[in-house]
């Protein structure tokens, strides 16, 4: 394989495709070399969240037949990103989601970089072949460290290419953002569903520290779909146990 160079996140078939569930490839049984350039592109969304799981995406396609409008996730309206990932789904020759939950982001075995490289590393390896080339957003300060220690998790002889803000210079790498984006954005909404209103996850989102805060003062600890191990955590933990202390006084 070649490289370059706190955690404390269209039809029928189309919308079909939007329905499966984080880790389930699309359109893999239709997928053989025909001679186009293929291109695979990986992307991860949630890595900073306090709440829920972090996802990455891999998209293989040629890079030619997504839309021009493609970009990096952060960039794009939610319904358009959704519209996008539908396109992307339709045109793209295979599509893998991960998922790392909360339990393997709390894990004290474990770290964000790590758990960052498994992400992309999971949803690269059951959609890599021999000889495709693989572009990576870099999820480490060092870019060849980061394709080092995803290459050794892949099974496949890929040209694996790592570089800081892929999914604004690849469009294999924004297609995956948007991927990986819609699937964190469906994760928030089933959470708000089970839990009510909890804002975006992230810490400097105010409704979501309210949220455990709350939660924390009514059920006497943090949520399920919290990330135990965050400072956010930590500080309403401690907060509401000074409360309790202050209150017994």
């Amino acid at each position: 394989m070649t490289g370059s160079g706190d955690g404390s996140t269209a039809g029928e078939d189309s919308a079909d495709a939007d329905e499966h569930a984080p880790g389930e490839r699309t359109c893999l049984d239709d997928w053989t070399d025909d001679g186009s350039d293929l291109r695979a592109g990986v992307d991860e969304a949630g890595k900073g969240p306090v709440l829920g799981s972090m996802f990455a995406a891999c998209v293989v396609a040629d890079p030619a037949d997504l839309p021009d409008d493609v970009d990096d996730s952060k960039d794009l309206s939610a319904e358009r990103r959704e519209e996008l990932a539908a396109v992307v789904r339709d045109r793209a020759h295979a599509v893998a989601v991960s998922e790392i939950p909360v339990a393997r982001i709390d894990d004290p075995e474990t770290d964000m970089n790590t758990l960052t490289v498994a992400a992309h590393a999971e949803a690269l390896e059951p959609v890599a072949s021999d000889g495709l080339t693989a572009y990576l957003d870099a999820g480490d300060t060092n870019a060849v460290r980061f394709e080092r220690r995803v290459a050794d998790r892949i099974e496949a002889d890929l040209d694996l290419r790592a570089e800081h803000g892929a999914d604004a210079s690849y469009l294999i790498v924004g297609a995956a953002s948007i991927i990986a984006k819609v699937e964190r954005d469906a994760h928030v909404a089933e959470l708000a569903a089970e839990y009510g209103d909890l804002g975006s996850g992230y810490p400097g989102d105010s409704t979501t520290r309210e949220f455990l805060e709350d939660y924390i003062e009514a059920h006497g600890e943090l949520p399920a779909c919290a990330r135990e191990s965050w400072q956010t955590s930590r500080d309403v933990r401690n907060a509401a146990g000074q409360a309790a202390l202050d209150d017994f006084d």
